[in-house]
């Protein structure tokens, strides 16, 4: 069961890690394009801007559930690894109960904000829904949630290959 279960984590993994790399790819093309109509063709494109901020919301959310999972995230120890290994323990164990309880409120309030904001639109976007710029929320707290759940029933995923 365990094993399943890491292998479903790891292609969940790879799912965030493509969707925060292409978001990431996009805001790369959108910036400069904006710029170009801007200071090239003297007359701005209105939407670069309003899709990179909806890019970098994608990218923010699955990217930190991806870097939470490696332990890629900003993380200080310093002080906790000064201490005896029981406290360590301690320490490690209370910050796994902070995620799943930041990972939980994300995923139930993330929610009632996307419900909420579901049927407004965005003046740069009339077609698109409120609701959908917020989805990334909720989505992003179930992943983190899975994620948390994989480090306690399985332990920490092994580091990816290094290419050297």
């Amino acid at each position: 069961m365990a094993h399943t279960f890491r292998k479903a984590m790891d292609a969940l993994y790879f799912i965030c890690v493509l969707i925060a790399g292409t978001a990431l790819v996009l805001i790369s093309a959108v910036i400069p394009w904006g710029v170009y109509t801007r200071y090239v063709l003297n007359s701005a494109a209105s939407w670069p801007e309003p899709t990179a901020v909806l890019l970098t919301i994608w990218l923010t959310f699955f990217g930190a559930a991806a870097c939470y999972r490696l332990r890629f995230h900003m993380n200080v120890s310093f002080f906790v690894k000064l201490m005896p290994a029981f406290w360590q323990r301690f320490f490690d164990a209370l910050a796994e109960l902070a995620m799943v309880m930041m990972s939980i409120f994300m995923t139930v309030w993330g929610t009632k904000l996307v419900i909420a904001t579901w049927h407004n639109s965005i003046a740069d976007f009339p077609q698109l829904s409120v609701g959908v710029t917020y989805l990334p929320i909720p989505l992003g707290g179930a992943v983190l949630f899975l994620f948390v759940v994989e480090r306690i029933l399985c332990g920490a995923p092994p580091a990816p290959a290094s290419h050297h």
